[in-house]
């Protein structure tokens, strides 16, 4: 933990960061991770008046981060960049311990331990708005709180407000073993779902363990060839069509587009687009779906997350020197949960 001392500014800093740089992972360049980042010296961002100062333990890295380096799909690019990257430091989720203040700030101390959302963390700190964190449960690791933030938000927004789902309801997760499925799985099993997770071989004990009624085994089982229908689908990974979902949707069913593979140019979205269009003609509801930032829905996670009914999945560990190997990993779309890189 840094050591901290209290200034008469508006902002308290830790000792000795004041005109000094960090250690920052650089996101240079829209290419394949070993082109696209390096790692610089950058100077240590002063918090503004909201925001906190937190000196970064580890950073969350899943399939999102791998997107927003190689700059695909080239539909999103006004997000993030249409040349070159917007944001220079890397990392979009984290957490670690409070050093510096802003004058506005309430619900954060020195010394705190906080997880969050936010652009740069895969530095050794980040500034981040007081908004965008909540308190790490103590039940947590800083590793497994940074794997919650983005996949967390996510499965819970998706399962809960775009599936509309109630105890009782049979919910199909496709995709169940990736950074987001491994938290829709637990937490639509904590709103009473009746569960079933789709995933491969190696992962059917993993996404049974975490709480699946059944899972089916895509490389063994067509999932659209089954005698069995869904109140809700949350299809958060490969290139099923519309139809193909639809067919085992109940025909007053919620199918939820949150992601899966395709071209560089629309990847999953084409799919989303495709159900968007169609679903003022038919009975079922067809969805397509982003998260949203909020910090009232990262309070709900630390709550499950201290009542144990939601445990972060964790892949793999890197240290930060091995980021380009984590987004390599990450990229391959073939992680069993969330993967965590150490600062």
């Amino acid at each position: 933990m840094s050591t901290h001392t209290t200034h008469t500014t508006h902002t308290t800093s830790p000792t000795g960061t004041r005109n000094r740089t960090m250690r920052a992972v650089i996101h240079a360049r829209f290419d394949e991770p070993r082109q696209a980042i390096e790692f610089a010296e950058v100077a240590i961002p002063t918090p503004a008046d909201d925001e906190v100062l937190v000196a970064v333990e580890a950073s969350g890295v899943a399939i999102g981060d791998w997107l927003t380096i190689t700059g695909k799909p080239y539909i999103a690019r006004p997000m993030f960049g249409i040349r070159t990257p917007r944001q220079r430091i890397a990392g979009l989720e984290g957490a670690g311990r409070v050093v510096a203040v802003g004058a506005s700030v309430t619900r954060f101390s020195l010394g705190d331990r906080v997880f969050g959302f936010g652009k740069g963390t895969l530095a050794e700190y980040v500034a981040l708005p007081e908004d965008d964190l909540a308190a790490v449960p103590a039940n947590l690791t800083a590793e497994q709180a940074a794997a919650v933030p983005i996949s967390g938000l996510a499965a819970l927004q998706a399962v809960r407000d775009a599936g509309a789902m109630k105890a009782g309801d049979k919910v199909l997760v496709v995709g169940a073993s990736g950074a987001v499925g491994t938290f829709a799985v637990q937490i639509a099993k904590t709103f009473g779902a009746i569960v079933t997770g789709v995933a491969s071989t190696r992962n059917v004990a993993m996404v049974r363990s975490i709480g699946a009624d059944h899972v089916i085994d895509y490389t063994k089982e067509d999932l659209t060839a089954r005698n069995e229908t869904f109140d809700v689908i949350v299809n958060l990974a490969g290139n099923h069509k519309v139809r193909d979902l639809r067919a085992v949707l109940a025909p007053k069913g919620t199918l939820v587009m949150v992601g899966g593979s395709g071209g560089s140019w629309t990847m999953g979205f084409g799919r989303t687009i495709a159900a968007m269009a169609l679903n003022p003609f038919v009975g079922q509801k067809l969805t397509g779906f982003m998260a949203k930032d909020s910090r009232e829905d990262l309070e709900v996670l630390a709550r499950m997350l201290s009542a144990g009914e939601i445990v972060p999945v964790i892949d793999r560990t890197y240290a930060v020197d091995s980021t380009i190997e984590a987004l390599e990993h990450v990229g391959t779309r073939h992680t069993s949960g969330k993967n965590v890189i150490t600062i």
